[in-house]
Formats: C-alpha cells, structure tokens, sequence
C-alpha cells in the first residue's frame, strides 16, 4: 500500500484542477451550480421524468460479537447481529413537464446574469494565472 501512497497523492492533486482553474470555479461558483442545475432540468423534461434518490433499509446479518482471538485463544462462537446498512436507490419521480419548462426559462434567464457577472472575475483569473 505505501508503494501507491506517492501515485494516489498526485491524483488528488491533479484532481484538484491549475490555479487558473480553481481560480476561475471559486470565483464562478453560483454558475457552475446553476449550468449543473439546467443540465439536471433539460435532462428531466428530454426523459419525461426526474429522478430522485432515496434511502432505503437494507437490513442484513453482520458479525458483532467477540473479536475471533484473544490472547491468540479462541474467543467463542461468533455472535450475529441484524443490522439495517441504509443504502440508496435511485428511483424515477413523476413531474409537471410545464413547470419544468418554465423552470428551465427561469433559470437560463438566471444563467446569462450569472455569465455577465462571472467574466470579469474569470478575465482576472485568466490574467493572474496564464497556462
């Protein structure tokens, strides 16, 4: 494991983007957050449908007794427990495909704001930090 530990380190650094770009996702976070929101929208109304996560009981048989040594002596039969291990689902949700539109309206209105307010903020960036 140690031998990945330097290889996995430089992924998360790469992951994490140049400073021009955390530069510009910092300063440009609201658009960001509302480019993702209109993708969601345009991609229920193309569907027909949402989908929605849900969290769900998953109840199954883990082991909850006595460690399997002690001392390097057998500790006794191991004991089960039912436990609930929530997991998601992700299930398909009815919507008003009207709303939705107007909804999409609203928000590629919302959108062309947020763009107009983010380019002098990402024009430094691009400034501060050339690639």
């Amino acid at each position: 494991m140690r031998a990945y530990a330097p290889l996995a380190l430089l992924g998360l650094l790469a992951a994490c983007g140049t400073p021009q770009e955390q530069c510009i996702r910092l300063g440009a976070r609201d658009l960001f957050v509302m480019n993702r929101l209109i993708d969601e929208t345009r991609a229920n109304i193309a569907r027909g449908y949402a989908l929605e996560e849900v969290e769900v009981d998953n109840w199954t048989w883990v082991r909850c007794g006595p460690p399997p040594m002690v001392d390097g002596k057998p500790a006794g039969p191991p004991e089960m427990c039912f436990e609930n291990v929530p997991r998601i689902e992700v299930r398909p949700k009815a919507i008003n495909l009207t709303e939705e539109r107007a909804k999409l309206t609203s928000m590629e209105a919302k959108q062309r704001e947020l763009e107009r307010a983010a380019a002098p903020v990402i024009a430094e960036c691009k400034a501060k930090y050339p690639e």
